[in-house]
């Protein structure tokens, strides 16, 4: 007699937008009728899926057990900053995520809230692709000791550590110095993170089969500031004035660590990518216009009904 497959989904959600609560329970009542096991975070999710027991069995896994370990997906409802974070779980198990944005650009999200039914339907039947995007690996060192070790999906920043202060930072490629300024920081990006942080900053959008590294100065004093975007082999650093002001180091707006004077943070290709699952076959560009509400129409046609 033959075992049958088990299959079982990691469910991460925002606890705390209105719209968490319906989608969390149609996505736990629709993944249990398919015979597919759900974890969750905590007693808090369970309880807003399964409130006085009823609802849709779950199990509730720490994020300290490797809670994304042996599922076949993340499916995250919330915004980018929810799927960042759920990312920190997916990546070292390899398990691709998939988001529906219950927030406002969602532009890491695959799916609108109103199309929830549809993805969970094509989870159950298996009616995705997943692609690798990009991660970099990021350290911080002080007279050449090792400090500390992170990452990040969308981009590293190094930035000023008060609001008084400037930024004093000499930035390095290959091992040899390009620029030095007084700035409130500079950003280090993959192409999937220069539609965020790096694009409000003033950096270019790159489209996600780039392999390319970015650097975009935010706010510097100087002549040279100009967006830099490097090969994925390059070695990015920036170096801290050691007569200067502490900085700090945040990745994805999540991780944040502390810079002292004279440190170097050091940013490389990531080892690791993260998976993102996909529904739509769309082109990125498709995706860039949607999501930004870009205007597609040439200046006649959208001026045509004043004639």
């Amino acid at each position: 007699m033959e075992e049958t497959e088990r299959r079982e989904v990691l469910l991460v959600v925002h606890p705390d937008r209105d719209a968490t609560r319906p989608a969390a329970r149609e996505v736990a009542a629709r993944l249990a009728e398919a015979g597919i096991r759900l974890r969750v975070l905590d007693e808090d999710v369970r309880e807003l899926i399964k409130p006085d027991g009823a609802g849709a069995p779950c199990m509730v896994v720490g994020p300290e057990s490797e809670p994304a370990a042996g599922t076949e997906l993340v499916l995250v409802l919330g915004g980018d900053g929810t799927l960042l974070r759920a990312a920190e779980l997916a990546r070292p198990a390899g398990v691709p995520l998939l988001g529906v944005n219950l927030g406002r650009v969602g532009f890491l999200t695959e799916a609108d809230s109103d199309a929830l039914t549809d993805t969970v339907h094509r989870v159950v039947e298996r009616r995705y692709r997943v692609e690798q995007r990009m991660t970099i690996d990021v350290t911080v060192s002080m007279n050449g000791d090792l400090v500390a070790r992170t990452w990040a999906l969308n981009e590293a920043s190094v930035e000023k550590s008060t609001r008084e202060r400037i930024l004093d930072a000499l930035i390095e490629v290959d091992g040899r110095p390009v620029s030095s300024f007084g700035c409130d920081g500079v950003l280090c990006a993959t192409p999937t993170g220069s539609t965020a942080y790096a694009f409000s900053a003033g950096g270019p959008v790159i489209w996600p089969e780039v392999e390319a590294l970015l650097v975009v100065p935010s706010n510097a004093h100087a002549m040279f500031s100009r967006p830099l975007v490097v090969s994925r082999s390059s070695v990015i650093t920036v170096e801290v004035d050691p007569d200067g002001s502490p900085a700090v180091l945040t990745c994805d707006g999540l991780r944040h660590l502390e810079v002292p004077p004279g440190a170097r943070v050091q940013v490389v290709w990531g080892r690791v990518p993260v998976r993102l699952a996909r529904l739509w076959d769309g082109p990125f560009t498709d995706r860039l216009v949607r999501k930004f509400s870009l205007p597609v129409k040439s200046w006649r046609e959208r001026h045509a009904h004043s004639r």
